[in-house]
């Protein structure tokens, strides 16, 4: 009598994670284990000069992304006094006009002379379209009084006024008698401004964000009043330099 013996599943699956399972010429399944399989390998980037060269480049690309949109300058001279001095180290923004323009209050850096390349350190109080009036030492604009609590002293000048064009700015140094700017020379223009000044770094002492000043003055200012008073036009100096200097890294005239 024949019998028929019932197909036991075996008790476990076939592990075959340590193997890849091949036929032979033969048709036997043979295996092979993993580890006698070629394995991927990591390609290392080949040479140190390579990653020294990668390296300068990076260098180099963000100190010109930093000039570019940067300028460092020390205080040079006593006009900013006493809110900048001698020997401080300021970090310009190249870019704060390129969206924004100047406000009042800024400081900012400037080329005195276009062609010369002097640059100096000051404040802007009057802007484009505006009249600009100096009045027992005191600062006007459209006739209204600017409140200035950054100055010590007010300025020992004759009373004057100035029509400022569409591209002119008034500056003045906040040390109003030991200070070379509009009252001096005239208004400067678009053109001649560096930057605004944005941080202090040098001494550390003194590090600071360069704060700016709001003034209490009407959103919209009263039109200028009538003055037959000419714009002044920048004043020659002997050796084209004035007689008082300030701000640069190279140097800036406060």
């Amino acid at each position: 009598m024949a019998y028929l013996n019932q197909y036991q599943p075996p008790d476990e699956t076939p592990d075959h994670s340590e193997t890849d399972q091949t036929l032979s010429a033969d048709g036997r399944v043979v295996g092979r284990s993993y580890a006698d399989l070629p394995q991927p390998k990591i390609r290392r980037r080949n040479g140190f000069l390579r990653e020294i060269v990668e390296t300068l480049l990076l260098v180099v690309a963000l100190y010109t992304l930093v000039n570019l949109s940067t300028a460092r300058f020390v205080v040079e001279g006593s006009s900013m006094e006493p809110n900048f001095y001698t020997d401080e180290f300021v970090i310009v923004s190249r870019l704060a006009y390129i969206l924004d323009e100047p406000e009042r209050g800024d400081v900012i850096v400037f080329h005195y002379d276009v062609e010369n390349k002097r640059d100096y350190i000051k404040r802007i109080v009057g802007l484009p379209g505006e009249v600009i009036e100096l009045r027992d030492g005191r600062v006007y604009v459209n006739g209204l009084l600017l409140e200035e609590p950054y100055v010590d002293e007010y300025c020992r000048c004759p009373d004057e006024a100035w029509f400022l064009q569409e591209d002119e700015y008034f500056v003045l140094g906040d040390n109003r008698n030991s200070s070379q700017d509009s009252h001096n020379f005239g208004p400067i223009t678009r053109e001649q401004i560096i930057g605004r000044a944005w941080v202090r770094y040098w001494p550390p002492e003194d590090w600071q964000i360069i704060p700016h000043h709001d003034y209490e003055l009407p959103d919209e200012l009263p039109p200028p009043p009538p003055t037959s008073t000419p714009t002044p036009r920048p004043t020659p100096y002997p050796n084209d330099r004035p007689p008082e200097f300030g701000a640069q890294v190279p140097e800036a005239i406060s």
